[in-house]
């Protein structure tokens, strides 16, 4: 059984999301948006988002800890904070000992929609449906929830690769 933690970094807002995996099954644990004070300085607000992932890590304890990559924005500095903003994440994650795993954007919405151009309320009501949620969560908790399903589901995908390559290798060798 893995505990999942999915992160969708932002310089403003930054979303979580954790569930429980055990085989194909998942099961909602959290999610949440963690708020910055945008006019604090970015260096205050990277802060806040190692101590913010940092407590979500100790309230609960996932084994495994899944990031959206950064995607090239319109905006250079947008899209430097949000780096930023990953990494202050990340170094919260490697800091618990966790193993990351970074997802695009597009992989995340390919594994939880079907589709790598799905839209957020796309996103929202498959997070909902997959996670048997009594509402939409909110569309930042949501894409965390997502990258959570995505590594979830990418890594069962993986093992089940592997058994079937085992399979055809040892069918061989008979």
């Amino acid at each position: 059984m893995n505990i999942i933690l999915g992160i969708d970094p932002g310089s403003r807002l930054t979303g979580y999301g954790v569930v429980r995996q055990s085989g194909m099954k998942f099961d909602y644990v959290a999610s949440g948006c963690i708020r910055l004070n945008t006019s604090d300085l970015l260096a205050e607000r990277l802060l806040d988002i190692f101590n913010g992932v940092s407590e979500i890590i100790r309230q609960t304890r996932p084994t495994i800890f899944a990031i959206e990559q950064v995607f090239m924005a319109r905006n250079a500095d947008s899209a430097l904070k949000l780096g930023q903003a990953r990494g202050a994440a990340i170094v919260a994650a490697k800091h618990a000992g966790l193993e990351v795993f970074e997802y695009s954007a597009r992989q995340v919405k390919q594994a939880v929609v079907g589709t790598g151009a799905a839209d957020k309320a796309q996103v929202q009501h498959m997070v909902r449906s997959l996670l048997k949620l009594p509402a939409n969560p909110q569309a930042d908790a949501a894409d965390a929830l997502a990258v959570a399903l995505c590594h979830g589901h990418t890594q069962q995908s993986l093992v089940s690769l592997a058994g079937q390559a085992h399979k055809t290798v040892r069918g061989r060798l008979r």
